[in-house]
């Protein structure tokens, strides 16, 4: 019985009036799926009439889908495995619209646990110590960079930031080192960076290095005697451990915030993985300063 209600539903959907509405088409897809991957299991009767229903463009009768009777045979099985087959491949849509709302439920998923993930670590993203801070100190909205020295777009980010601080006098921005693509020489030129702090000589290092086609860790220290620090010094003040420190934490907020990227800006509640150029940034600062901060 159950096998010819099955049928009577196939056949509605593959024959009925030579086309079948993409919902209802996607629903029996999904079911029959769920069906096929048991194998030879119980199949819910109603539901089957209800699919057959809708495929004749009659309203299902308001019966429940939980009570299970009957079972197909394995030629039922085989039989619907084609039919899946051939529907799927006659409504390939389909895949691209299942894609989509997979990639609508995971970043509204992603932005939920970053939200959370700020609310409950707000120091160690906004005010960690052996944070870099350039443009005002005291601003009224920090921006939180995440970049890595070999990092093409992070490359582009550095005139962004430059012009984003000249244009805006009341920005925080704090840099964040996120060594993740470079390897060594990535880890040693964030190292060397955070060391110049002592030389007084953080900034300027930091955009000689982003002028570099690639960071080596060799180059590293050319670029450092270019910019004026005391290279010697430098490797001296590398060794101390509170530097791997800050870097450790800075990948552990990264990767609490979903970051897989860089760059990456975090500004107030807002995670962006990916290059925002500075008319982006000040226009979200614009919208924050508007409805005020939730992190900042």
């Amino acid at each position: 019985m159950a096998g010819r209600k099955v049928a009577g539903a196939l056949d509605a959907l593959t024959k009925g009036k030579g086309a079948i509405v993409s919902g209802v088409g996607a629903l029996a897809v999904v079911w029959l799926l769920g069906i096929a991957a048991k194998g030879p299991a119980s199949v819910n009767q109603p539901a089957a009439s209800s699919i057959a229903a809708l495929a004749q463009g009659a309203a299902p009768a308001a019966t429940p889908l939980t009570d299970k009777s009957g079972a197909f045979s394995p030629d039922q099985v085989k039989a619907l495995h084609g039919i899946i087959k051939d529907y799927l491949l006659a409504n390939p849509e389909i895949f691209a619209e299942i894609s989509q709302a997979l990639e609508k439920k995971q970043a509204a998923e992603q932005a939920a646990k970053a939200e959370k993930f700020l609310a409950d670590n707000k120091p160690r993203v906004f005010a960690m110590n052996g944070d870099v801070v350039v443009g005002n100190p005291k601003g009224d909205v920090t921006v939180v960079e995440f970049f890595d020295y070999n990092c093409g777009w992070c490359k582009r980010a550095v005139d962004d930031i430059v012009k984003l601080t000249k244009a805006d006098p009341r920005v925080r921005v704090v840099l964040k080192e996120y060594p993740i693509f470079g390897g060594p020489p990535s880890v040693v030129a964030a190292k060397a960076a955070l060391a110049s702090v002592k030389q007084g000589k953080y900034w300027e290092f930091h955009t000689a290095l982003m002028r570099e086609k690639q960071v080596t860790e060799q180059n590293v220290f050319t670029v450092a005697q270019k910019v004026g620090l005391d290279v010697n010094r430098l490797k001296t003040d590398m060794a101390d451990k509170k530097l791997d420190a800050v870097i450790q934490q800075n990948i552990e907020v990264g990767q609490g915030l979903g970051m897989e990227g860089t760059p990456a800006f975090v500004i107030d509640s807002r995670v962006n993985v990916g290059y925002v150029p500075a008319e982006g940034m000040q226009q979200m600062l614009a919208e924050i300063r508007k409805t005020g901060c939730k992190m900042c």
